[in-house]
């Protein structure tokens, strides 16, 4: 005869809903901060990685990403029960308090200033303003009829932050790679909004989908060509064989076919094109994965 303990279920409810808010369950958000951040791990080590790094930086990703998303549902608790897809978050659904998801947030960020806290001088001043980055953007909404491009940053921090950590300098192929996340940034997180477009539009929150108006999928596509511009001119910078190139143009299919998956701005669409974004990053990764083990050959 099974024994159900109230305890022990109530505990179970209480970390399938901590999971949920930091979005453990969708990892489609690690993803698309982690692939930067591989793209620069790569490039600063010339293709070898210190592999303590590597886990830090991963580790961190992983803690940051999730300290983030509780922050946003923090800021956005009083909207997120206005919205279809949010509706039933841990917070506006009452499964989690603001005290305890402050909680949470500060204890995921102690432990990812901890692990910075392993890397030199440098890397722990910019892990600082990254933080900052992080901890705003939620409020960005409220004012910035652009919040993508400055997710995009907050997004990308890794990369510099990966070449201090590597070469205790950040060189400018960083910012050029920082430059090229902030317009990939903006096409994979205006196609997420478009999906949120008209709950948006009700309850005043700001979006690049909003900005852009008809003009989105145009936008979008401009912001793929440019994030793919900026990242062949960091490889032409960096002098990378054409296997590099292969990994671009793989991506650069990606980014054609999520233009037929949005050209009718049918929501469940848009979303698969939000999802899609992880082959594109794998696929740049891959190309640089390509050209260093070809050199190392």
């Amino acid at each position: 005869m099974k024994i159900q303990d109230p305890k022990i279920n109530n505990l179970v409810y209480k970390i399938n809903s901590y999971e949920r808010l930091m979005r453990l369950d969708k990892p489609i958000g690690i993803l698309l901060l982690l692939w930067p951040t591989l793209w620069a791990l790569l490039i600063a080590s010339v293709g070898k990685p210190d592999w303590i790094i590597v886990l830090i930086f991963v580790t961190g990703t992983v803690l940051m990403r999730s300290a983030g998303c509780v922050m946003n549902d923090i800021a956005d608790s009083q909207y997120d029960g206005l919205v279809e897809r949010t509706q039933y978050r841990p917070l506006p659904n009452k499964e989690v308090t603001k005290k305890e998801a402050y909680l949470l947030a500060l204890v995921l960020s102690v432990i990812a200033f901890g692990l910075v806290c392993l890397l030199n001088v440098l890397t722990i001043k910019l892990s600082v303003l990254a933080l900052f980055l992080a901890m705003t953007y939620p409020l960005t909404k409220r004012f910035f009829v652009m919040p993508q491009a400055y997710l995009g940053v907050a997004f990308g921090f890794g990369i510099p932050m990966v070449f201090a950590a590597v070469t205790d300098a950040v060189p400018a192929v960083a910012w050029i790679l920082l430059c090229a996340n902030v317009f990939w940034a903006i096409a994979y997180d205006t196609e997420y909004a478009m999906v949120d477009r008209d709950d948006d539009l009700k309850i005043g929150i700001k979006s690049s989908a909003i900005t852009f108006g008809r003009f989105d999928v145009i936008a979008i596509m401009l912001c793929y060509g440019l994030t793919l511009v900026l990242l062949g001119l960091a490889g032409y910078l960096l002098e990378l064989s054409y296997a590099y190139y292969v990994g671009l143009g793989l991506a650069a299919g990606v980014a054609v076919y999520h233009y037929y998956l949005i050209r009718a701005r049918i929501r469940a669409k848009c979303f698969q094109a939000f999802l899609g974004n992880n082959w594109f990053g794998f696929f740049v990764f891959a190309g640089l994965l390509a050209h260093y083990l070809m050199q190392a050959g």
